[in-house]
């Protein structure tokens, strides 16, 4: 005769974990979605969002795109307006330099620290991360190089040994994220990302500290002056 056995709880309370675990699944499959269109621009800066169409879209209920909204207006990337709907928070000049001025000192100290702390594998990883792009930016597969950068710079976090530096550049690099789609719309900008990046490895394998400082500056500078022109 065959057996049943239940592993956790009553079948009640199983069910309400089973109902409780598809929820939070859905309120962070919506967040993730919505927040992706944003960052490529797919959901454009000031566009005015629409719950309903929005949860279409997914395939979600309102329940948790509604959520997910408000997740995201903490973040700063929706303002959510009563009797006027929600809006993607247009993009600011004044904004991204204010974050370029504090990812400048950070990214300098976090490229410092990975020099001293990091171990060989950490360059390695960061090298094969590099060495990825030159067909992407032949293809010129934008989505794929900001994912990338995002990789390369969350690497050399990594090799800083500082959690709160790196959760720190972390968050920079999520807001900046739409300013960086709308930067590689200038295919010659694609490359020198590579080259720079190529150059901070290069430091870093050879533990070259002033090296690594100043191929960090030189890379944020080209980020700001590209943004400059493009916006």
């Amino acid at each position: 005769m065959a057996t049943s056995i239940r592993l956790v709880g009553t079948d009640d309370d199983s069910g309400k974990q089973t109902a409780s675990q598809t929820g939070a699944a859905m309120r962070e499959l919506a967040y993730t979605e919505i927040k992706r269109r944003i960052i490529s621009c797919e959901f454009r800066p000031g566009e005015p969002l629409n719950e309903a169409q929005v949860a279409t879209m997914l395939g979600l209920g309102r329940t948790p795109v509604h959520q997910a909204l408000h997740r995201l207006e903490v973040e700063g990337l929706v303002s959510i307006m009563p009797r006027k709907g929600v809006l993607v928070t247009p993009l600011s000049l004044n904004e991204v330099l204010d974050m370029i001025e504090v990812r400048a000192t950070n990214e300098v100290l976090c490229a410092t620290l990975a020099c001293e702390r990091g171990h060989d594998s950490d360059f390695k990883a960061m090298r094969d991360i590099v060495d990825r792009s030159p067909p992407l930016i032949a293809g010129r597969d934008i989505p794929a190089l900001a994912s990338l950068d995002l990789k390369f710079h969350t690497a050399m976090s990594a090799a800083s040994r500082n959690r709160v530096l790196a959760e720190l550049l972390r968050g920079l690099h999520e807001k900046q994220a739409r300013f960086w789609f709308l930067s590689l719309s200038d295919p010659q900008h694609l490359e020198n990302v590579y080259q720079e990046h190529l150059e901070i490895v290069d430091a870093l394998e050879r533990r070259d500290v002033p090296a690594v400082r100043e191929a960090v500056r030189t890379h944020i500078d080209e980020f700001r002056k590209n943004i400059i022109r493009t916006l």
